[in-house]
């Protein structure tokens, strides 16, 4: 039987934000360059970049930029999901899949994020598993400090990049 304990992982988060807002967040290019990106990129299958504000769709593509790093340190993938409400699935790094789902409990947005398909690495510096799930464990707290208090805790300086490798 294969192990399967480095190939996936799952995070939750709890927000006091409606889910209508966090969806946005989640599924348009300024929603994202709000907590996540420094840019944030979609093409409809005709290959028309999306506006800021408008909802990504099932089959469009990316092209993401971030903090810290030039424009030659991209991440490249296809949304597989979107419900227009509370999930979305897209290609990852290492070809893995991310899926997000939204729900409501006791008056609170909870967001589940599960990452799987991780493919296995031998150089422990370089394990997916691990260094995804950091980044995704500071980018769900930068969405609950953007969201619930307006602080965004997101090195933005590209100066300071080699002090967190």
């Amino acid at each position: 039987m294969e192990d399967t304990r480095w190939k996936k992982f799952k995070l939750c988060g709890d927000y006091n934000v409606d889910m209508r807002s966090l969806y946005l967040a989640w599924s348009t290019p300024a929603g994202l360059e709000k907590w996540f990106l420094r840019k944030a990129d979609f093409f409809t299958v005709p290959m028309r970049m999306r506006a800021a504000n408008e909802q990504i769709l099932k089959e469009d593509t990316y092209t993401w930029y971030w903090h810290g790093y030039g424009n030659e340190i991209v991440q490249k993938g296809q949304i597989l999901e979107a419900n227009g409400q509370d999930f979305l699935k897209f290609s990852f790094t290492g070809d893995s899949i991310v899926s997000v789902s939204f729900s409501t409990r006791h008056g609170l947005t909870i967001i589940e994020l599960e990452q799987e398909d991780i493919p296995q690495e031998p150089d422990p510096e370089k394990n997916l598993l691990v260094q995804c799930q950091i980044g995704w464990t500071f980018y769900l707290a930068n969405l609950k400090s953007v969201m619930e208090g307006g602080k965004d805790l997101r090195n933005k300086r590209v100066e300071l990049t080699s002090c967190f490798k």
